[in-house]
């Protein structure tokens, strides 16, 4: 009845594969007089979802998540993984070959620390590690007694025989009307900001950047509809934009060379090394600018400057027409997703759906309205104990038919030209029967309720919110291992800096930008819960005597939550209230968009909650 046409299900484990990898990448890194290799999840350009090229980490290890490093030594390797992948690591990594180290608590620095031998040699990729994250390694191999060698030419690549070629994808107009400003206004901002810090020239290696400045997308990763190019911004004169010339048909040709000078990929790293020799202050931000471009520019005698990259900031306040784009972006695809929902809810207490059954019909329904130009991520769709794997990918070996009496959670979202969504619900399959999932989804649904009426002022940043999120969990001992939200981009990537609400998120939150907004709980080998929206950070209404400029969220996203799973004599008035006004929203900006069976669904599904309910 559906099928998938923007993700696959193909089992892409090499679980296998990694013993006579990792052999061969000793046999190499020997040749080479090295004692070991760090494996980053990382490409050059410091992308989280990576082309298929760019996978060493997944070549060498069999891991396919999103974030990750392996170290690869003569006697040993370990494999660092964080929260989210505790339970799927142990499925796809062959544990008598790597370790498994928790990446957060135990981080690759401490573990080098420990471990490695004075006078050992620990290779890497100064393309694939950033300014800081480099200057971290040494500083523990240092503490080691070891050294940190950098490599030009990756060990990886030299045994990698069947290695896929780069992507080629078409690079792209993003209209005006989508972007909502042009590309020479935001250049000028840019060298503003330049000019505050007496910089000469902006390195601008994440394609995210380059793409939102020139107002371009392209098709190189999956699901992320960017190019991947690099570019140059200095302090007069016109941008520089490094570009494979085969992704330029003429007519995006004639519009960029009107706004750029158009180079090839190859040419980046020598105008690097000649703002150097030009003795040029070059500005990066070391939390995200690989380790080579540094090098090139200081051992040829420039000056770095260490700086927030101004990009990701701007980049990060969506404008008006941004934010337009994603109130109808979020519109529709949360009519796809009610569509979806009613539909689910009547074929799979039949036991006959699967989890990727549910994975194509899902898309198929996005599909229907004709503007979805890609899924923003691989659906995640888990039944029953999948659930707990909290980024779990479903392939045809791990698929799981779904069952009744258990619970379904399905984080999924769309790319559209005006606006990226993200969207997790937690539903019940049939009749739920576990008072202790009710009681989890409930003080999971708190946490989320408590982010969405948050009002905070000026300079409050995601960290500080985040224990808003876990506080009822916490009461119940019990917590997530991963962040409470992420910043989203528009029609860009899924997963956007700087902001984030999480611990270590620092950046302060300001009116426009997005975020996501999922607490979650996960039992493991039993069921996953999380339940996310996305939120646009507002003005609030006037709160009298305030003395200071306040902030809170919108709600973008408009789907039901699924009220058989709540508990609602845990609920106080206020959470039953903000429940029932979104429901209410939810059903009055849905109605007219879904066909007669889901609004007699929908109907029912955002029903007022009672205590009675």
């Amino acid at each position: 009845m559906f099928e998938a046409h923007f993700q696959s299900f193909d089992d892409q484990a090499a679980r296998g594969d990694s013993a006579p990898r990792v052999a061969a990448l000793r046999a190499e890194l020997a040749r080479r007089r090295l004692d070991g290799f760090v494996v980053p999840r990382a490409d050059r350009y410091q992308n989280e979802y990576v082309p298929p090229c760019a996978a060493r980490l997944a070549f060498i290890s069999g891991f396919s998540g999103s974030a990750g490093v392996a170290i690869v030594l003569a006697d040993r390797a370990v494999l660092f993984v964080d929260g989210r992948y505790q339970l799927q690591v142990k499925d796809e990594v062959d544990g008598a070959i790597f370790t498994i180290e928790h990446l957060v608590e135990r981080p690759p620095p401490a573990w080098i620390e420990a471990n490695l031998q004075a006078g050992q040699r620990l290779g890497y990729s100064p393309w694939l590690h950033t300014v800081g994250g480099a200057e971290r390694l040494a500083k523990a191999c240092a503490a080691a007694g070891a050294s940190l060698v950098p490599v030009d030419d990756n060990p990886i690549d030299a045994i990698w025989t069947a290695r896929p070629p780069p992507p080629l994808g078409a690079v792209v107009v993003h209209e005006l009307k989508y972007a909502g400003e042009g590309s020479p206004q935001k250049v000028a901002r840019v060298r503003a900001e330049m000019q505050k810090v007496k910089a000469d020239a902006l390195a601008v290696p994440d394609p995210q950047a380059v793409c939102w400045l020139l107002n371009i997308r392209g098709s190189d990763i999956l699901h992320t509809p960017v190019v991947l190019a690099a570019a140059l911004v200095a302090k007069d004169g016109r941008p520089a934009l490094y570009v494979d010339a085969r992704q330029l048909g003429d007519g995006i040709r004639a519009r960029l060379q009107e706004l750029a000078d158009l180079r090839a990929p190859a040419a980046f790293d020598r105008d690097l090394a000649a703002l150097g020799a030009d003795k040029r202050t070059v500005l990066l931000d070391p939390a995200s600018c690989p380790q080579a471009i540094a090098r090139l520019v200081g051992e040829a005698g420039g000056k770095i400057l260490r700086g927030a990259d101004p990009i990701a900031a701007m980049k990060a306040v969506k404008n008006a027409v941004e934010i337009a784009g994603a109130r109808a972006a979020h519109a529709r695809d949360g009519a796809a997703l009610t569509r979806f929902l009613a539909w689910f809810d009547g074929q799979a207490p039949s036991g006959r759906l699967t989890e990727i059954d549910a994975v194509e019909a899902l898309e198929s329904f996005r599909r229907d309205s004709g503007l979805l130009k890609d899924v923003s991520f691989p659906t995640i769709a888990g039944a029953g104990p999948n659930g707990a794997i909290v980024h779990y990918r479903v392939t045809r070996k791990s698929n799981r038919r779904i069952a009744s009496g258990e619970i379904f959670l399905l984080d999924s979202g769309g790319q559209y030209l005006d606006g990226t969504t993200d969207v997790t619900r937690t539903v019940a399959v049939g009749t739920p029967n576990a008072p202790e999932v009710r009681q989890k989804f409930t003080l999971v649904l708190k946490g989320h309720i408590a982010i969405a009426r948050a009002v905070f002022p000026d300079g409050t940043s995601g960290a500080q919110l985040d224990s808003l999120a876990r506080q009822f969990l916490w009461r119940a001992g019990l917590d997530f291992d991963h962040g409470t939200g992420h910043g989203v981009g528009s029609y860009l990537s899924v997963h956007e800096g700087p902001a984030r609400i999480a611990k270590l998120g620092t950046t302060p939150l300001m009116r426009g930008m997005i975020l996501s907004n999922e607490p979650g709980y996960y039992r493991a080998g039993a069921y996953g819960i999380r339940t996310e929206n996305l939120v646009l950070v507002v003005e609030p209404p006037a709160v009298a005597d305030a003395e200071k400029p306040l902030n809170a969220f919108e709600t973008l996203t408009l789907a039901p939550i699924d009220r058989r799973l709540i508990e609602p004599t845990m609920l106080d008035d206020e959470e039953i209230a903000w429940l029932d006004a979104y429901h209410a929203r939810v059903r009055t900006v849905l109605t007219p968009l879904v066909d007669a069976p889901t609004r007699a669904w929908l109907e029912a599904a955002t029903a007022p909650c009672s205590p009675s309910s």
